[in-house]
């Protein structure tokens, strides 16, 4: 089972004592300052809950699955997500 935004917004909105637009707000806003952030290389963290951060992907080779044949992949950037102590606890009960 997952949790999709919609139902993410109405439990948000339960347990803050919110409009279901303010808490489609604030998860719009933390979307965009996440984006934001790591888009300058600043990395987010959420003391318990999480830490965000880019990382560097050197260039390398890879292969072509369809063909084998061997093809350069460029260098880029990566998003590394770490659970924090809180998130961690919950999901090992």
């Amino acid at each position: 089972m997952s949790l999709n935004r919609t139902e993410l917004i109405a439990k948000i909105a339960e347990r803050a004592n919110l409009t279901k637009t303010d808490a489609d707000a604030a998860i719009s806003a933390l979307q965009e300052v996440l984006v934001e952030s790591l888009a300058a290389g600043e990395a987010v963290k959420i003391t318990g809950l999480m830490s965000i951060e880019r990382t560097e992907r050197a260039a390398r080779k890879g292969r072509n699955p369809r063909t084998g044949e061997e093809i350069e992949i460029p260098a880029g950037y990566g998003v590394k997500l770490s659970a924090g102590s809180a998130l961690k606890k919950a999901v090992t009960k």
